[in-house]
């Protein structure tokens, strides 16, 4: 949620593949009934090869002779492997097989029903010594944690934010999604012009949105998450949605980070998240919970704030000066006094997290709301009995002593 500006929109549209090129083209997939993901295309020179990334299109399909057609015609029906064969039945993390041929182009394919599962995070999201991942277990309470606490809700129940399978016929939590070197730059264009980092941006074909089970699908913020493994850089869109079954995407606002530097967004400028700040750096994510631990500050919204903002929050989005609300970037911690050890393993992860981390106030929101990657590995009615803490289990604490500077996220 945030202010509403007006800025002129202009689209381009490019191809996925190079126009220069000519071979494999319009691949689509499809299901046998016994769940065989089977392929087809049409353009085909020589050899039809796929993958499931964009660098990795090397795998013969299982009966060539009949797959491929020295012609160069349409081929329909191409089953990945061999009957049992995991591969067979078995869709990618990221939903899409990928295509390519000896004529250099290459096109991408969505399969159907398939909900996109987050791939491992290739880069360190930040360095050590940037505020995200600095520990505040020890710094002082804010002389105005109580009044902001009371504005965000004593009494309101901390919510995860975040899940498996569907709520309300949505995936519950905000995706991200990993690109190699080779994916293509795809132009964007911008609402909030005047605050983005402009394109093109690496948006891989089928980019799961905030909120979508298919292609081109979102819901509420609708942001797109994308780390290029490469260079190590993130990209961040708000309000994403896409243009030609994506050549072309437009937004509202976007941003890019380099995962190596402490540099914060230009003062004053928003980011795909109203305060200005990174959101997967904020995420909570099932492998780190899985591996016992997170290393970071969540992110969570409130329902209100004033307009201002505290560091490293670069941009607020209110219009209220009421002081009694809080504004964008203040931190909370979880209290030491929190008796977890009642709670599951996980859940424990979590909460320690809280209490050596914090979370930091991104955005307007539902009060209470901490976020993460949606993942069909969550347990839901595990993640639920976090909902028996509430705001007064926190603390706003003053992190003002481990700013370094005002224009970066480095702490002492």
């Amino acid at each position: 949620m945030r202010e509403l500006r007006v800025a002129p929109l202009a689209l381009a549209l490019v191809l996925f593949s190079s126009p220069a090129a000519h071979g494999v083209t319009r691949c689509r997939t499809g299901h046998m009934r016994d769940g065989t993901i089977i392929v087809s295309a049409s353009g085909i020179v020589g050899t039809l090869r796929w993958g499931n990334e964009l660098s990795l299109e090397s795998q013969a399909f299982d009966n060539q002779t009949t797959c491929v057609r020295s012609t160069g015609s349409s081929s329909r029906g191409c089953t990945l492997a061999a009957i049992g064969n995991p591969a067979r039945t078995t869709p990618p993390p990221t939903c899409t097989i990928f295509l390519n041929d000896d004529g250099g182009q290459r096109c991408a394919a969505y399969i159907k029903g398939c909900i996109p599962q987050p791939l491992p995070v290739p880069c360190t999201l930040f360095p050590t010594n940037n505020v995200w991942n600095a520990d505040i277990s020890a710094l002082p309470v804010h002389a105005s944690s109580t009044t902001w606490i009371n504005s965000i809700g004593a009494a309101n129940a901390l919510h995860p934010d975040f899940g498996s399978g569907l709520y309300n016929k949505r995936p519950i939590g905000i995706p991200y999604t990993v690109v190699p070197s080779i994916q293509p730059l795809i132009p964007i264009s911008f609402l909030y012009a005047d605050e983005s980092d402009a394109g093109p941006y690496p948006i891989p074909p089928y980019a799961p949105i905030e909120g979508g089970k298919r292609p081109g699908d979102g819901a509420g913020d609708r942001h797109i998450l994308i780390v290029d493994s490469a260079t190590c850089h993130l990209y961040e869109i708000y309000s994403a949605r896409w243009h030609g079954r994506g050549k072309s995407w437009s937004a509202g606002s976007g941003a890019t980070w380099d995962l190596n530097s402490n540099n914060l967004r230009s003062d004053t400028w928003t980011s795909a998240d109203a305060a200005g700040l990174p959101m997967l750096p904020g995420l909570a994510r099932y492998d780190e919970v899985a591996a016992g631990s997170i290393n970071h500050a969540l992110r969570f919204t409130a329902s209100q704030t004033q307009r201002s903002y505290v560091w490293p929050a670069r941009h607020f989005a209110s219009s209220s000066s009421d002081p009694s609300l809080p504004p964008m970037g203040i931190r909370l911690r979880l209290k030491s006094s929190f008796d977890m050890s009642a709670y599951s393993a996980h859940n424990q992860v979590i909460l320690t997290a809280l209490k050596k981390y914090g979370m930091l106030l991104a955005d307007n929101g539902s009060s209470m709301f901490v976020s993460g990657v949606a993942d069909a590995r969550w347990d839901n009615d595990d993640l639920h009995q976090l909902q028996q803490l509430h705001g007064a289990d926190f603390e706003v604490v003053d992190e003002s002593s481990l700013q370094v500077g005002a224009d970066s996220g480095q702490v002492p």
